[in-house]
């Protein structure tokens, strides 16, 4: 006999059963550029009751809430941020006031974006959610790049992962898991780069693997920096803005990344952070 189970959402969600009458969506504002909103995202937006946002969101989508009370409840590394479970909790509140309830979260909302916590204090409540899907910064980096995560004979396989730690969380073998892939995206990384570096090469990544930097991806002041892990574990970056670290063979240097790059326009200035890296290059992502 099937253990298989089938259902209708919209007839058996238990979360329906205190607020029917509204709805907590979880939306992904994609990775920065405020066109790749997905077109669901928007109309929820332009009909949003109250709109909590992260500090990434750009200003342009965050507009979209014409009618909305705006709520930042963004986090920042270094920074002050705010306490997930004040997040949870004002969803919860929100939920008995307003009808249409956005937390509007960057890239996706199901990546690295703590929605499992937020998703969890609602079902408590007995509060209805949806998550609206986003564009994760991996594939942002990935499509500027003109590189796929996944090319044949070279890459069969891709990690997603991040090597922070929250306050309460416990530690993590993430170099481990990591380096079993042919291909590693790390988010929130950049800032212990050298120590990133240096792990994955201890874990048994060749110090040859080729890197690239993506920063601000999507956007106008967009930066991409391409090098090794051993070029990484002597460097000194200072980013301003979100980015992710690409690593794997896809990435080399003869690959679309440089060829792509190489037609960009070169900033002016040298934002050569060290002669370990095999090549660094700012580039103006709005015009070839």
């Amino acid at each position: 006999m099937s253990n298989l189970v089938m259902c209708n959402p919209l007839m058996s969600n238990p979360l329906m059963s205190k607020h029917t009458a509204s709805t907590v969506y979880l939306v992904g504002a994609g990775p920065g550029a405020p066109d790749l909103l997905t077109l669901r995202a928007a109309r929820l937006l332009e009909r949003a009751d109250i709109v909590f946002h992260d500090a990434l969101v750009h200003p342009d989508t965050i507009a979209l809430a014409v009618n909305a009370q705006k709520v930042a409840v963004g986090k920042r590394a270094g920074q002050v941020s705010t306490d997930q479970r004040f997040i949870n909790r004002s969803l919860v509140e929100a939920a008995a006031r307003y009808t249409t309830v956005v937390r509007l979260k960057g890239g996706d909302p199901m990546m690295f974006g703590r929605a499992q916590e937020e998703i969890a204090a609602l079902v408590s409540a007995g509060v209805a959610y949806e998550v609206i899907p986003g564009i994760t910064a991996a594939l942002a980096a990935s499509a500027q790049l003109g590189v796929s995560l996944t090319q044949r004979g070279i890459a069969r396989s891709v990690t997603f992962a991040t090597p922070r730690i929250g306050p309460d969380a416990s530690t993590s073998d993430w170099a481990k898991s990591a380096v079993a892939a042919d291909t590693i995206v790390l988010y929130m990384a950049v800032g212990q780069a050298p120590q990133i570096a240096a792990a994955l090469i201890a874990e048994g990544k060749s110090a040859d693997t080729a890197v690239a930097i993506v920063e601000s991806a999507t956007l106008p002041e967009e930066q991409r920096i391409f090098t090794t892990l051993a070029g990484l574990t002597a460097s000194s970056l200072t980013l301003r803005g979100p980015a992710v670290l690409c690593i794997g063979a896809v990435f080399g240097m003869g690959s679309g990344a440089i060829i792509n790059a190489a037609r960009r326009k070169i900033r002016g200035k040298n934002t050569s952070t060290g002669a370990a890296f095999e090549l660094i290059m700012a580039v103006d992502a709005r015009g070839y």
